[in-house]
């Protein structure tokens, strides 16, 4: 059984307090023997103070020993990531709304479709103008609510990803063995909900523009009609036609 410090320094004075008086009650003619008990009595109490100093500093190695093992646990990074994972359900995204159909998310191009498009009209405008007017409109509208079934379809799509990222991130968080990778799985669940408001903003984004693309066809629609109206009335400038309104 190994004595504690405290419990070794009082044997250890006991020893020496039983050999201190051990010789001083011992005879005259013992006394000139070699053996001397008060010097071996503080050679004893001597070495059990060392040995009380030696327990402490490995008492301190050891603390040192878990405190650096504690260090390396919070230092370690998280074997997980969903990063590029992520990055790609982004990409794809970003290319569907790449792909808009006749005006896309530009405002240069916006305001020149507006001019020629959704602009006002003369009433030296041709009834064939005006059509091709309309038909392109047309064709803009249906082409932007296209493109928003397209934009609504790949973030559902994007929804079996985002529930495979996070539950392999929550896995990796409960399992985590220090603060950091505690700290990166809270960063890439952070992420995640990042990329999932992304992918919302996409979709309202692809719906609103197919809204407003179809409102302004609305409201250019009666301008247009009241200048083929017009022309229809003025004497002698309207000449029937045979169009085609849609293809």
């Amino acid at each position: 059984m190994t004595l504690r410090p405290c419990s070794l320094l009082a044997a250890a004075a006991a020893a020496a307090a039983v050999l201190v008086l051990a010789g001083a009650s011992a005879p005259v003619s013992a006394q000139m023997t070699v053996f001397d008990p008060t010097n071996y009595a503080q050679n004893v109490m001597t070495a059990a103070r060392e040995l009380m100093q030696v327990q402490h500093e490995i008492t301190s190695l050891q603390n040192q020993a878990q405190m650096l093992i504690n260090q390396a646990h919070n230092l370690a990074t998280l074997p997980t990531s969903v990063l590029n994972l992520l990055q790609q359900d982004l990409t794809r995204t970003q290319q569907l709304l790449a792909e808009a159909q006749h005006i896309t998310y530009n405002t240069g191009q916006i305001n020149l479709a507006f001019q020629t498009q959704y602009g006002t009209t003369s009433l030296s405008t041709t009834d064939q103008q005006l059509v091709a007017r309309a038909q392109a409109r047309w064709q803009t509208s249906l082409g932007a609510f296209q493109d928003s079934l397209n934009v609504q379809a790949g973030a559902v799509g994007n929804i079996t990803n985002a529930q495979t990222q996070m539950s392999s991130l929550v896995s990796a968080s409960q399992g985590a063995t220090g603060a950091l990778q505690a700290t990166q799985a809270s960063n890439q669940l952070l992420a995640l909900i990042a990329k999932e408001l992304a992918d919302l903003i996409a979709v309202q984004a692809a719906q609103g523009r197919a809204e407003s693309l179809s409102a302004a066809d609305k409201a250019t629609a009666p301008a247009d009609a009241q200048v083929l109206f017009s022309q229809f009335m003025a004497p002698g400038t309207y000449t029937p036609a045979s169009v085609a309104m849609f293809h």
